[in-house]
């Protein structure tokens, strides 16, 4: 690893754990020529499926392009940045869970929408509003009644089933 100071080629790491639920590794590291510390992630380089717009085209998933759409429906919302990451890890994982060589964008805004909706109620329809695209001021009343109507993502975990054969199964 070269210094991000002087440039130096040798360097060694004085401390390593793991980050991000476990799929990175955070690494400290000291420049031997200028005693400079810096740190650094590593994670493997998996290939995730490429996504299949509605009109057809297909393109590779584009992490920072997602990551920019949740904070353009986060902006000014009081979610920390690690929760945000940690979605988008989540959302990583289910794209590389899925086995298939293709998914459709249609599933990926889903995944989106339901990260937002754990996150922040108020990104969860800003979003909405934009993927849905709502046309009438009825399309956000309707959202906000039927969020209003569920009970919280925290609550929601926390229950049990009543009915044998209803346990809630995870996905990924």
């Amino acid at each position: 690893m070269r210094c991000p100071f002087c440039g130096a080629d040798e360097t060694k790491v004085i401390d390593s754990r793991l980050a991000n639920e476990g799929d990175s590794v955070r690494r400290r590291r000291e420049c031997l020529s200028c005693s400079e510390r810096f740190t650094t992630f590593e994670t493997a380089e998996l290939a995730l499926p490429r996504i299949v717009k509605t009109d057809g085209v297909r393109e590779p998933f584009d992490e920072e392009k997602m990551r920019r759409g949740m904070q353009r429906a986060l902006e000014k919302r009081p979610v920390d940045t690690e929760k945000v990451e940690a979605a988008i890890s989540r959302i990583k994982h289910l794209l590389r869970s899925t086995g298939d060589r293709e998914v459709p964008s249609r599933r990926l805004g889903g995944w989106v929408m339901d990260a937002l909706a754990d996150l922040d109620q108020v990104a969860y329809i800003r979003f909405a509003s934009v993927y849905r695209s709502f046309e009438d001021a009825s399309a956000f009343r309707e959202m906000i009644e039927r969020i209003e109507n569920e009970p919280p993502a925290e609550l929601k975990a926390q229950q049990i089933s009543l009915l044998p054969g209803n346990e809630k199964k995870k996905e990924g």
